[in-house]
């Protein structure tokens, strides 16, 4: 009986991330259609974000971090929910935020979280709603749109293997809390994950939350860490994958040792990036690519070079990706 449960729960599996290939890349033309964001600056359909924790090591403030995306050129922001608590603890105003962000010509394309919503323990789930509730707002202050929803909670090494179907329903009640807060939680991949941390897996659960504005957040990165194959990306449309988290990584070290800190820019390393870029544009939505790097020897430099040096080495990757397309 157990064996035909575990059969019966991988044929499940398959089937949702199959279907979910024909019905996500069917809505890339209406992606296409309703962006106003699409194909500017020669770049195809790409615009440009700048995750924070790419600077972070620089120490700058909710603020700061936003000149130096402004400055360097970016059309979008990705920060960490911890900054934006830092800021209010500080004393700030959230209102000066988002009208500082709106001068600089930027969105709030998502911000970072590790609500650990998708454990097993009622408790922690319970507790987790009432974090992203908070952060949620937040967000919703300085006029954000999306938070990560990673597999916080269920994702160390020794975490139990999580049912797919229950994990889909949790994201489901994130879901629902993100329509009354008017933030859409986005399904993180993370390699490292003991769970969620393969394309099929973080599909079914986008797939069968049976929520219209689910989402997933992807990975360069942790996806050569997950496992699995880029050409699965030809199967999510920019609908159902808005934002991807842009970086490269070395030849060594390899899959099994390589970690965050070994990230490098985008071009510096062995990432089939044309490749994945060509299947993201192809798909016909308005693909967000947002830097996110965790090296000290960025964290050590001047963050608004390091920005600028990132933002001309995703252009170029694009620009490469795009010739005679």
């Amino acid at each position: 009986m157990k064996q035909d449960c575990v059969s019966r729960r991988g044929f499940i599996t398959a089937a949702g991330a199959a279907l979910g290939a024909a019905v996500l890349a069917a809505g890339h033309t209406n992606a296409a259609a309703s962006s106003p964001q699409a194909g500017t600056r020669g770049d195809g359909r790409f615009r440009y974000c700048l995750n924070t924790s790419t600077i972070r090591g620089q120490k700058l403030g909710l603020a700061r971090e936003i000149d130096v995306a402004a400055q360097a050129g970016y059309t979008a922001i990705e920060p960490w929910i911890q900054t934006i608590q830092d800021y209010v603890k500080a004393g700030g105003q959230l209102g000066d935020i988002r009208k500082q962000i709106a001068d600089g010509g930027l969105t709030v394309e998502g911000a970072i979280s590790f609500a650990r919503w998708v454990a097993d323990d009622d408790t922690i789930r319970a507790e987790a709603i009432e974090q992203v509730k908070r952060e949620m707002d937040l967000l919703a202050q300085i006029g954000g749109r999306r938070i990560a929803a990673p597999p916080a909670g269920a994702n160390s090494p020794n975490a139990p293997a999580l049912d797919l179907e229950k994990a889909a329903e949790r994201y489901r009640v994130l879901l629902d809390l993100g329509d009354r807060m008017g933030i859409v939680p986005a399904l993180e991949l993370w390699g490292p994950s003991r769970n969620l941390h393969r394309l099929g897996e973080c599909m079914f659960v986008v797939i069968e939350s049976g929520h219209p504005k689910a989402a997933l957040l992807g990975d360069v990165y942790h996806i050569y860490k997950g496992g699995s194959d880029f050409h699965g990306l030809k199967m999510i449309s920019a609908t159902a994958m808005p934002v991807l988290h842009m970086n490269d990584y070395p030849a060594d070290p390899p899959r099994d040792k390589i970690s965050d800190r070994d990230r490098v820019m985008p071009g510096d390393g062995i990432a089939p990036l044309s490749q994945i870029l060509r299947d993201l544009h192809d798909k016909g939505g308005a693909t967000v690519l947002s830097l996110e790097l965790f090296s000290q020897a960025y964290w050590e430099k001047d963050a608004l070079e390091v920005a600028k040096t990132g933002l001309a080495k995703m252009r170029t990757a694009v620009q490469k990706a795009l010739v005679g397309v």
